[in-house]
């Protein structure tokens, strides 16, 4: 009998594949346990349907994720931050710090655990840093941290 799974099964496959498994296991523990439904064609029709939707969404996010990467990639984000004479911080430059700053600068939501900066932003200067958006797409960017007036 043709199953099409509704979650994954250990030793049977993935949710949303289909499977040809004996009409016992299907009827007793695939289809009594709500794991499975059997493959009719309006069951496929339905699957094919919500495999497109999720295609669907995938693309969208990733062509989002694209265009907030082009807003971003080889700008530069201006810190300001305290600090004391000779340039030296009082503290450091987060990367909680930094993407407020792309937030407010560029109007593109980065979290924070998602911006990754080449070393500790402790001293005024221009640092480089990345930021990862949906998808494995990146952006790279230059912080410039300068001292804050007053």
């Amino acid at each position: 009998m043709k199953v099409i799974l509704l979650a994954d099964v250990k030793g049977t496959g993935k949710k949303g594949e289909i499977k040809n498994v004996s009409d016992g296991y299907a009827r007793n523990f695939l289809l009594g346990k709500g794991l499975a439904v059997e493959a009719t064609p309006e069951n496929l029709n339905r699957l094919a349907g919500q495999k497109a939707s999720e295609q669907h969404k995938i693309d969208v996010a990733t062509q989002e994720a694209k265009e907030q990467a082009a807003k971003l990639s080889g700008k530069t984000v201006t810190v300001r931050a305290k600090g004391g004479q000779g340039g030296k911080l009082f503290g450091s430059v987060t990367a909680g710090t930094v993407a407020e700053a792309v937030a407010e600068q560029f109007g593109i939501a980065v979290d924070k655990r998602k911006i990754a900066v080449s070393s500790e932003m402790k001293n005024v200067g221009e640092y480089s840093a990345e930021a990862k958006f949906y998808g494995g797409v990146t952006a790279k960017f230059t912080v410039s941290v300068v001292l804050e007036n007053g």
